[in-house]
C-alpha cells in the first residue's frame, strides 16, 4: 500500500453500512445486529479479527474468509444482562488479504453501536425464537416481562408489522411497585419458508422511552428445497452452451410443474413423475453481448404456489478469441475491483 490511509478505504468500502443505534431495549433482551461486509475484491479477503472499546457490546463474525461476492457479518450483541444505561462501543474489523507475490495486506475499518439499557423492565427469556418449524405449521413461545418501579405502569399496546404473527398480552400480576405481564407469539401456519427476523414493540405508558423492542427470530423450514441454491457458471463463450445439474427435494412427493426465468436463454429439463427428489438439468446458451448474467430461477410444484423453490445463476458472458479460447480478463470474470497494491 502505498500508505496507511488507502489499507482503510479499501477495507472501508466493503462495509454497507458502518453505525446502529440498538434504540431503548430491556434488561436481559437478546439484542443482535449483524452488519454485512461483502467481498467486492477478486481476492479471497480474510475477516482476521474484531474487537470492542466496550465491555456493553461483545463482537464476532460468521464467517472467516469471503471470495468474490460472498457476504460475512460482524455479529455485535448488547450485553443487557450485566450493563444498564446508556453505552455505546467502537467495533474495530481487521481484513487481510495476499497478493500475486503472496504478500499480505492488512486494513481495518471501523463501526459504532450505541443504546440504552433499562434496568426497570426485564425480559425472560431475552426474545422469541422459532427454531426449525415446517413450513405450513403454527408454533406458541412465551415471554415474561417484568417491571420494577410504578403499580400503575401498564403495557397499552403491542404493534407488529408481520402478518405472519399474532400476539396475545396477559397480565400476571400487580402491586404497588410491580408488574408483570406474560406475552404469548403465535406463528401463523402462513409463514413463508426461510430465516428471517421480525419486531414487536411492547407500548406503555412511559412519560418517555415508552416504546420498547422485542426481537422474533424465525426459521421455517422449507417443504421444497433446491440445491445448490446459486450456481456460478463463471465464462461462458457467446454463442456456446454450458450444461449443469441441480437437485429439488421435498418432505413429501411431489411433481415438478414450472421454471420461470425471465431469461430465455436457460432452458430446463425434469422428469415428469411424483417424487420426493428430481435431478433438473439447466442449459445456459448465450445469445447477448459480453457481460454480466444473474438470474433467479423459480421452480413450481404441484404442491401449490406457496410450495415453491428458487435458486440464483450467474454468469460471465464472453467473446471467443480466434483460437477457441475466451478473451477476458481476471476482473471482468468475476464483476470485482481489484484490491489496491
Amino acid at each position: 500500500f502505498g500508505s496507511s490511509a488507502t489499507a482503510q478505504q479499501w477495507a472501508a468500502k466493503m462495509l454497507q453500512e458502518k453505525e446502529h443505534d440498538f434504540g431503548t431495549v430491556a434488561r436481559g433482551a437478546d439484542v443482535v445486529y449483524k452488519f454485512p461486509v461483502k467481498n467486492i475484491y477478486r481476492q479471497d479477503i480474510e475477516l482476521a479479527s474484531v474487537r470492542s472499546s466496550c465491555g456493553c457490546t461483545t463482537p464476532s463474525l460468521d464467517k472467516k474468509v469471503l471470495k468474490t461476492h460472498e457476504l460475512g457479518h460482524v455479529v455485535a450483541k448488547f450485553n443487557t444482562r450485566t450493563f444498564t444505561g446508556i453505552h455505546g462501543a467502537t467495533l474495530t474489523l481487521t481484513l487481510k488479504w495476499r497478493d500475486e507475490r503472496g504478500i499480505t495486506h492488512v486494513g481495518e475499518a471501523q463501526l459504532r453501536v450505541h443504546g440504552d439499557i433499562r434496568s426497570d423492565v426485564v425480559f425472560q427469556p431475552g426474545a422469541v425464537r422459532f427454531a426449525a418449524v415446517d413450513q405450513g405449521s403454527a408454533a406458541e413461545q412465551r415471554i415474561r416481562v417484568s417491571y420494577a418501579g410504578r403499580g400503575d405502569w401498564r403495557i397499552n399496546d403491542v404493534l407488529s408489522k408481520s402478518n405472519d404473527l399474532e400476539v396475545e398480552l396477559i397480565e400476571r400480576e400487580r402491586s404497588a411497585s410491580s408488574v408483570k405481564y406474560d406475552l404469548l407469539v403465535r406463528l401463523r401456519n402462513s409463514a413463508p419458508a426461510g430465516v428471517f427476523r421480525e419486531q414487536l414493540v411492547l407500548v406503555t405508558n412511559d412519560s418517555r422511552d415508552h416504546r420498547i423492542p422485542v426481537i422474533v427470530d424465525v426459521n421455517v423450514v422449507p417443504e421444497i428445497s433446491v440445491a445448490p441454491v446459486s450456481i456460478v457458471l463463471g465464462d461462458v463463450p457467446e454463442g456456446q452452451s454450458i450444461t449443469r445439474k441441480l437437485v429439488v427435494r421435498g418432505k413429501k412427493p411431489f411433481r415438478i410443474v414450472d421454471f420461470h426465468c425471465e431469461d430465455d436463454c436457460f432452458t430446463f429439463s425434469a422428469d415428469d413423475r411424483e417424487s420426493q427428489r428430481h435431478i433438473v438439468e439447466l442449459t445456459f446458451e448465450p445469445d447477448q453481448a459480453e457481460g454480466k448474467i444473474k438470474q433467479v430461477v423459480e421452480i413450481s410444484t404441484s404442491l401449490g404456489d406457496n410450495y415453491r423453490a428458487h435458486c440464483t445463476i450467474y454468469a460471465n458472458v464472453v467473446l471467443p478469441s480466434g483460437d477457441g479460447t475466451t478473451s477476458t480478463t481476471s476482473t471482468a470474470s468475476t464483476g470485482a475491483s481489484r484490491a489496491p497494491l
